[in-house]
């Protein structure tokens, strides 16, 4: 069975395209809004741009519920998770989960201090951004933002996403010298 995907000719199998983008191996965050309508997502399209100037993008669905906030609020928090955080991860990309500050009921965060956004207690990083550009992006728009606040919390391992899973690194093994 060929399950490549044509990029000329007639649209290919967005489910094949899918399963070729799921075996890149990404992070796990959670992106939050604060505000009168708090709001978080679980997002793996996170990724730094520049070290200097200091630049971070996202990539959220034009039709997700956060491009509208994100739109209104011009800033976000993003909570790096940590490889036991598997089951925020999951809380927050449920889509039927209640809207504004219920959603964070039971979730141990604290207010980030420049935007007022959620950040995740037992995340590994946090950073507060401000949106200075926005990109059209398919179905998607890119967020370019600057993190105007940062903090690294921990080393411990972090939470990836792979082929469809979440997932975290093998602990390092010693190899034999000898």
């Amino acid at each position: 069975m060929d399950t490549r995907l044509m990029i000329r000719g007639e649209p290919g199998d967005t489910r094949v395209l899918r399963r070729a983008f799921g075996t890149f191996a990404t992070g796990v965050t959670v992106v939050t809004v604060g505000g009168d309508t708090p709001h978080g997502m679980t997002a793996n399209s996170f990724t730094t741009v520049s070290l200097d100037p200091p630049l971070v993008l996202i990539c959220v669905g034009r039709e997700a519920v956060m491009h509208a906030v994100l739109c209104d609020q011009g800033s976000f928090g993003v909570s790096v998770l940590a490889a036991d955080q598997g089951h925020l991860a999951s809380y927050f990309a449920d889509r039927n989960r209640p809207l504004g500050p219920e959603q964070f009921a039971g979730v141990a965060c604290q207010s980030g201090q420049l935007t007022g956004a959620p950040l995740l207690v037992g995340a590994l990083a946090h950073f507060e951004c401000v949106v200075r550009r926005t990109y059209e992006g398919g179905d998607h728009t890119i967020f370019l933002a600057e993190p105007v606040s940062l903090h690294r919390c921990a080393d411990d391992q972090a939470l990836l996403f792979l082929n469809g899973r979440f997932r975290q690194v093998e602990s390092e093994r010693s190899e034999a010298t000898t």
